[in-house]
């Protein structure tokens, strides 16, 4: 950067502690360690003073893979910009996308608010970007392909640093190829076998090359979204180490509509920028409490995901705009736009109060981006009689073509956007004024989508998987697909994976405004999880025609009385169970039940405030707690099968036929949510009775649920007893994996028979058994955030899976725990450390890794028990009962796994330091005697002899060839 003229923060590397703590001295306070070689900032972040910046210098060199770390002064409250930039063979450079982050230096630009392009920049300032970028890339010699390059300008000053450039395909490429229309993983492959740009043909207006910079006439807003109800013992401060799961992207003709757009796009329960301090208040304008106004401040000064609506609030209270740039470092024109909204929102409230508002009024309001819930919110007036009136008065979205062009030329590919944008009068044919819009639906037979909206823990690109089949299913039928979502990560917003793409928010308003303008024949609602399964009542009340499993019979498997009137004529055996509106009903069918008890709010997805209780304490602190979870649905109280095994089943039914896709058997025992849970297909222990009797129900339930398309059960089994746990006559988040494992594409003939096929027409009429063992394993985000507990629960925590496919069972295990990051050892010390309850079923664990050369090390209750039985093994403290103790051994790389299981809550805490130490350190651990068992068998199957390498197309052939056979 030196030898181009561009200035970089000053700054140094260390490999060692020692030379990281010289390093430092350099600079004041405070600094930012960034770890070489890991995404996301992972291991990296601020540190405010000496005992901050040692913690983060130790947990730096362990995260990166070549231990070495930057030590960097800080630029914290500068402005940050990011450039998308391409280079070709020829050294023709062109700028792709400008991004903005609202949020300024100090916190990741995945957990920025960002906007495309860059809004605050001036001229000259944009060209002095554009020109250092294009020196970048030529002085790093990337000769062809993307680079994302990273400025931060100092607001007082405008002087630019360069911050970091990545020389390859960022998250930031993906949101600036969904923002522009310019794919720029694709671009950079061609350019990568030869191409130069003005060779490649512009997909969407197929007159322009790929060296024509894109020209966007609207502005992107993209929000990150947080789980952190998940964790509720992490750090919500936003830093340089990323911590969203997930993001929406949303487009408008002005930043307040994009803004407002994004914000109900989340699924988070907001309609735009709600209140968050005074939830239930009526008025917008109000005099905060001495607690209310310190809440705002303190919220302003540390970003976290919520900074934005505090940002509204305190404009709320009367706190000027000045007063919260100097606070946040928001720019002003960011904060000057919310200024307008908070406004606009206290002028409606006003007119309301006189009487309702007028078509000229809500107009207005389109057009800054308010949705007719927040209408609704801010007048107290029905959605509907809102949404009528506009309606009567010709108030209607128009939708507008990304076309990478600003318009110049036409676009070929219906990539469309919704706008409020003012009408225009058209001065030549002197016509009213009208807003132009560019969808022009076609009359062809065609069906839509609903996708499944931003990725979050419980909801993730499983399900975007579903949809993308279902798009490529209905172009195989002949049916035109249009897909609608909102998330830039996906598949299914590829302007070429369907043939009409709205990128719109998933509520019912922005819906409904699709399929008013598209009338498709239908539309599909089970393959994008929860989502736009709640939107399947409202939609059908207004007319529209779900296609595949109907509403009704959705409502039946979900609703917990209708399911158990339906269990009860299939004399089918669920766990005892009852509901309860109040904590007292929870207490008294608790003491009814016995305990333990699971509870949950009904109508969830990701076991959302699930929790296993086991005492009435407990159950009085969980309802005071989590009934707020789902409030006009009653919290389900389920008897707890504590060591049972659970199965997964995903099948699909045309109406007539139901065919089994897979038999899956939870790894883990019952008490760990299914999305956490490894998984095995075949099942590894169940007897050929069970699995006749789960085939029996399975099928028994999709016809009585009347269902055309998925479904999913899941069993648990407890002394050969078949229980339900519950059914979801929908897509599961297994059906990507069962697709993968047995070679065929569940979400594909799901839709093909939704759309009136047979599954016999489809030749798919038997359950396939492959020929190999399919393990599907989670894979968990807990090393970015410091201080969550690693136990799992049934509340669902993974945010990815892997699977691992192999010859027996023990070799895919091992083989899905290194792709999940958790290479199992071959020698060394196994720390084992387990509840009273599990020690007749380690030992045998135990046994075999003693078998295989490792030496055991376990705390003095354990130790008693294995050397009682024979087993050999050494004594080391408790972290509570001297030093060195087992915390050390882990953290000095003494121990090559630990099998640690806890029961309740005292227990659960003393361990806690054991599960975190080895997750920082990466160690792989099992707090599972089933998880411990199969390791053990994975083990086995790695020392016996290399783990083999296939393609899954041959692993297919195998599968066919076998089917083969057996006719």
């Amino acid at each position: 950067m030196e030898r181009i003229g561009q200035k970089v923060p000053s700054g140094g590397f260390a490999t060692t502690f020692e030379e990281a703590c010289k390093v430092v001295e350099q600079f004041d306070y405070p600094v930012i360690v960034r770890p070489s070689f890991t995404l996301g900032g992972t291991g990296g972040g601020i540190a405010y003073n000496r005992e901050e910046f040692e913690q983060l210098a130790r947990h730096g060199i362990d995260a990166s893979p070549t231990d070495e770390i930057l030590i960097e002064e800080s630029v914290i409250g500068w402005k940050e910009f990011e450039l998308e930039v391409m280079r070709d063979t020829k050294d023709n450079v062109v700028i792709i996308c400008s991004i903005e982050n609202l949020d300024p230096m100090g916190v990741h630009t995945g957990d920025s608010i960002t906007v495309a392009p860059a809004q605050t920049l001036t001229d000259k300032e944009y060209q002095l970007m554009r020109n250092a970028a294009i020196d970048i890339i030529r002085e790093i010699g990337v000769d062809t392909g993307g680079s994302n390059i990273q400025f931060s300008v100092n607001p007082k000053t405008g002087g630019i640093y360069i911050i970091e450039m990545n020389p390859r395909v960022s998250r930031s490429s993906a949101l600036a190829s969904k923002a522009t229309g310019f794919p720029i993983a694709k671009i950079a492959a061609k350019l990568a076998v030869g191409y130069s740009l003005d060779e490649i043909p512009n997909d969407i207006t197929k007159m322009t090359p790929a060296s024509f910079e894109p020209t966007i006439d609207y502005v992107v807003t993209k929000i990150p979204r947080f789980t952190f109800e998940k964790f509720p013992h992490a750090d919500s401060t936003l830093t340089t180490q990323m911590k969203s799961v997930g993001e929406v992207m949303s487009m408008g003709r002005t930043f307040k509509e994009s803004l407002l757009k994004a914000l109900r796009s989340l699924e988070t329960g907001v309609t735009g920028l709600d209140p968050i301090v005074r939830k239930g208040r009526d008025e917008i304008f109000f005099e905060p409490t001495e607690a209310e106004a310190e809440e705002i401040c303190t919220n302003l000064k540390v970003p976290r995901a919520e900074r934005i609506f505090y940002v509204a609030e305190a404009m709320r209270t009367g706190v000027t705009v000045e007063k919260i740039h100097a606070l946040t470092g928001i720019d002003m024109w960011f904060l000057s736009n919310i200024k307008e909204i908070v406004e606009l929102e206290g002028e409606l409230y006003a007119e309301s109060r006189k009487g309702e508002l007028d078509a000229d009024s809500i107009r207005i309001a389109k057009e800054f981006g308010f949705s007719y819930a927040t209408l609704a919110r801010i007048t107290g007036e029905a959605e509907a009689a809102i949404t009528a009136r506009a309606h009567g008065a010709g108030i209607k979205p128009a939708y507008k073509c990304v076309d990478t062009c600003g318009a110049e030329f036409e676009a070929h590919t219906p990539y469309l956007y919704s706008t409020y944008e003012r009408p225009f009068y058209n001065i030549k044919d002197k016509t009213e004024p009208k807003v132009e819009c560019e969808a022009a639906p076609t009359t062809n037979k065609k069906v839509m989508i609903l996708g499944s909206g931003p990725n979050r823990i419980g909801q993730g690109v499983e399900f975007d998987y579903c949809c993308v089949h279902a798009s490529f299913a209905l172009k195989e039928e002949g049916i035109e697909s249009i897909m609608l979502n909102c998330n830039p990560e996906t598949v299914s917003t590829d302007y070429d994976t369907s043939d009409r793409l709205y990128f719109e928010p998933l509520t019912f308003e922005d819906v409904m405004a699709v399929v008013e303008r598209e009338k498709p024949d239908g539309v599909i609602v089970q393959l994008g999880g929860q989502t736009p399964l709640k939107l399947c009542v409202p939609l059908e009340k207004a007319g529209v025609k779900i296609l595949g499993t109907t509403p009704d019979s959705i409502d039946e498997a979900e609703d917990r009385e209708r399911f158990d009137a339906l269990l009860e004529r299939l004399e089918l055996r669920r766990p005892e169970s009852g509901l309860a509106r109040s904590t007292e009903e929870a207490v008294k069918v608790a003491e009814g039940i016995g305990y333990p008890v699971m509870v949950r709010p009904s109508y969830v997805l990701g076991g959302r405030a699930m929790e296993i209780v086991y005492n009435e304490e407990s159950l009085k602190e969980y309802m005071a707690r989590a009934v707020e979870a789902s409030p006009e649905h009653p919290v389900l109280v389920d008897s707890f099968l504590e060591g049972a095994a659970e199965i997964d089943v995903d099948c699909v039914s045309d109406g007539e036929l139901v065919v089994i896709g897979a038999i899956m058997e939870h790894i883990e025992e019952a008490g760990v949510h299914s999305g956490d849970s490894a998984c095995s297909l075949p099942p590894y222990s169940l007897s050929k009775e069970s699995l006749a009797e789960i085939k029996r129900q399975t099928k028994a339930l999709a016809k009585e649920l009347k269902v055309i398309g998925l479904m999913n059960v899941q069993f648990a089994i407890k002394d050969e007893v078949i229980y339900i746990i519950e059914v979801n006559p929908r897509a599961s988040r297994t059906v990507p994996f069962v697709s993968k494992a047995i070679g065929r594409p569940l979400a594909k003939i799901a839709t093909k028979v939704m759309t009136g096929k047979t599954l016999t027409e489809l030749g798919f009429t038997e359950q396939i058994h492959p020929p190999y063992v399919s393990v599907k394993e989670a894979v968990f985000p807990f090393i970015k955030f410091p201080g969550v507990d690693t136990i799992l629960s049934p509340e669902m925590k993974s945010t990815g899976e892997v699977m691992g496919i192999g010859a027996g069972f023990g070799r895919a295990f091992a083989k899905a725990q290194i792709a999940a990051g958790n290479t199992l050892p071959l020698e060394g010390n196994v720390f084992v450390s387990v509840r009273d309850e599990d020690k007749d079923g380690v030992l045998h664990v135990a046994r075999e890794l003693k078998e295989m050369g490792f030496n055991i090390i376990a705390t003095r209750g354990t130790v008693r028990f294995l050397v009682d039985n024979g087993v050999e093994a050494e004594y080391v403290h408790k972290v509570n009962a001297g030093r060195p103790h087992i915390v050390d051994k882990i953290k000095s790389k003494a121990v090559a796994m630990v099998v640690n299981t806890s029961f309740g809550a005292k227990s659960v805490a003393d361990s806690y330091s054991i599960r975190r130490s080895s997750i920082e350190m990466g160690v792989p651990y099992f707090t599972t005697i089933s998880g411990a068992h199969a390791a053990t068998r994975g083990i086995r199957a790695k020392r016996k002899e290399a783990l083999d390498v296939m393609s899954l197309q041959e692993y297919h052939e195998m599968n066919e060839a076998a089917i083969k056979a057996s006719l």
